[in-house]
């Protein structure tokens, strides 16, 4: 009998993003973005704990606010993937779930979809993608993956990829990945050890360094879009995706 994976949602939130300052606390539909990402993670079953990682003492003292477990890490860490190796340091789990602070969208089935490649022995880091709508596939603001046949992933991107040549052929299929990652301890414990690559510069991306590095990433299909907030354009989209919900 298979043992059930002991399973971590951490939820990377600072105050300093650039595009979008102070985000995960600003309001939307009455409560701050952060509340809802924390109540969405906390209704996927599959997580066996949810724990919010930052460098803000602010948002440390929100979460305590709301009862959700916090962990403040040091400001000097560059990423998110940094902020749950960080975590992972702390607290013992099978597999560690990035869950963005800006995904307050998040459905069980993500998660679902997430630790499905973890049936496999080999698998240390796991994304999502799904089917990118048409006005979405030269937006660079949503990163589009594409894949082996074996679900690896083989490059992520803001430029629409691939790219269709000859329109007297059939349009590919572009799909949109989604920012959720999930991680065995091991993939964690090398992410810091590289240093940023290129493309990762380069694009924004930090997946880019575990593929530049020779990581496989495997990458799950969803039928669920979320909106990962970025611009007050996408806090307008979640508000009205939320509203209902009250």
């Amino acid at each position: 009998m298979t043992t059930p994976l002991r399973t971590l949602g951490v939820i990377p939130a600072r105050l300093a993003s650039t595009r979008l300052p102070r985000k995960v606390l600003r309001e939307v539909a009455g409560r701050p973005l952060l509340a809802w990402v924390v109540e969405a993670a906390r209704a996927c079953p599959q997580l066996d704990r949810v724990l919010v990682a930052t460098d803000s003492e602010e948002v440390a003292e929100f979460c305590r606010r709301i009862g959700c477990a916090v962990e403040l890490t040091a400001a000097n860490l560059a990423s998110g993937t940094d902020r749950v190796h960080a975590v992972a340091q702390l607290i013992d789990a099978d597999v560690y779930v990035n869950i963005q602070g800006d995904e307050p969208l998040l459905r069980p089935e993500h998660i679902i979809a997430l630790l499905r490649p973890f049936a496999r022995t080999e698998v240390d880091v796991s994304t999502l993608k799904v089917r990118c709508t048409e006005e979405n596939i030269a937006n660079p603001n949503a990163v589009k993956v594409v894949t082996a046949a074996d679900g690896r992933a083989l490059y992520f991107s803001r430029a629409a990829i691939p790219f269709h040549r000859d329109a007297a052929d059939p349009v590919p299929q572009y799909w949109k990945h989604i920012g959720l990652y999930a991680y065995r301890k091991r993939a964690l414990d090398l992410f810091p050890t590289l240093p940023a690559s290129k493309l990762e510069r380069a694009e924004r991306l930090e997946q880019l360094r575990f593929l530049e590095n020779g990581l496989a990433i495997y990458v799950e299909a969803t039928e669920h879009d979320t909106i990962g907030v970025d611009t007050e354009d996408d806090l307008r989209m979640v508000e009205a995706r939320l509203l209902p919900m009250l």
